[in-house]
């Protein structure tokens, strides 16, 4: 059997660079900082977007973001702002590149409090993956309670986009929950 002939999830069966995505880190376990802010900062500029857009443009977000360097971020100047908004490879939306600084901000601050924003976000969940059983993608909420707490508390330190919605998002694409329906192959392998 090829990748080609694999069940996937509904939602990711549009493109090969999807189908990548969704095979090699959806739903997968991130415990390390660096890739849990560039997970939150792609989110948070999903917002109102798909995430295929993001996806496409997530190589131009990495150079343009200093790969995602939170420490750097959180220094972002206004002339680095305003290079950000011209450059056409990313999302040029100016509220969300001055969110990703102040998110950079409270994120180090978060890890100041926590040790690392990943003991934080991980003490949602008890440190380990809520594993849902959806039927079919259809089957998967957009929010859930939990994500409405995390969205509250993040907010509450700071944080800009992250509704519950994108809370939620970031929590399927950080492996804290596994959606993967019961067919797809990664719920069967």
């Amino acid at each position: 059997m090829t990748t080609q002939d694999l069940i996937r999830c509904g939602w990711c069966t549009s493109s090969d660079l999807y189908k990548k995505y969704h095979d090699e880190e959806w739903g997968v376990p991130v415990y390390d900082d660096p890739t849990l802010f560039e997970f939150l900062i792609l989110e948070t500029f999903q917002t109102g977007l798909s995430w295929i857009t993001i996806l496409n443009k997530r190589e131009n977000f990495r150079n343009a973001f200093d790969h995602f360097d939170y420490k750097k971020v959180a220094q972002y100047s206004e002339e680095k702002i305003e290079e950000l908004m011209q450059n056409t490879g990313i999302i040029r939306n100016k509220l969300k590149i001055k969110a990703a600084v102040s998110n950079a901000q409270a994120f180090m601050k978060i890890q100041k409090e926590f040790g690392s924003f990943s003991d934080y976000i991980w003490k949602f969940t008890n440190g380990k993956p809520v594993i849902n059983n959806p039927k079919t993608s259809k089957d998967v909420p957009a929010t859930t309670p939990l994500s409405d707490e995390i969205s509250k508390d993040l907010k509450k330190r700071g944080f800009k986009f992250v509704g519950s919605t994108v809370v939620y998002a970031h929590m399927q694409a950080t492996g804290m929950v596994n959606d993967h329906a019961e067919d797809c192959w990664i719920r069967t392998k």
